[in-house]
């Protein structure tokens, strides 16, 4: 499967990290882990090792065993670092709800950004913010992905003139 990316765009596959389409980084096969330190809300204190701190805009996986119903399922948590706080610990924002979470669960580093399908596999499709399809229509099939952060694109490449943005929404 080609990687189709454009510019500064950076795509994680395989544990690999490609910028532009150009091989930049294997990433760790042993993930760093860490424990809850802390839950406020949508507020999520996670302590790591000393040196195993995931980078600012990494995605944080916390596995939690919940119920739904009568019968038991795994839910995933994920959480994106968005401050280092000194003494190994950062602070993270949840993208779901954080209820059911204790101090000392673990939590996984996932060794990148969150990443959603893009290209043509995902028109007509409804997505969550992690890029989970929500319209009941399966998998999406998408062999691209993308960061949700990434660079703006350059002065020279923006348009000038108004112009009709085609959305396909009615």
């Amino acid at each position: 499967i080609p990687l189709r990316l454009v510019g500064s765009e950076m795509c994680i596959r395989d544990r690999v990290i490609y910028t532009a389409g150009i091989r930049r980084k294997e990433l760790s096969t042993a993930m760093a882990t860490g424990k809850i330190v802390q839950v406020q809300g949508p507020v999520v204190d996670l302590g790591f090792e000393p040196g195993q701190l995931p980078s600012i805009l990494n995605s944080v996986r916390i596995p939690q065993a919940g119920t739904n119903g009568a019968e038991a399922s795994d839910i995933d948590l994920i959480v994106e670092v968005a401050q280092h706080l000194g003494n190994d610990v950062v602070r993270c924002i949840a993208m779901s709800s954080t209820d059911g979470l204790v101090r000392g669960q673990v939590a996984i580093d996932t060794g990148g950004p969150i990443n959603v399908p893009v290209g043509n596999a995902t028109l007509g499709r409804v997505f969550n913010l992690l890029g989970r399809p929500i319209d009941e229509k399966g998998p999406s099939g998408a062999t691209q992905f993308a960061p949700i952060h990434r660079a703006s694109p350059k002065f020279d490449e923006l348009a000038t003139t108004a112009e009709i943005l085609e959305t396909g929404i009615k």
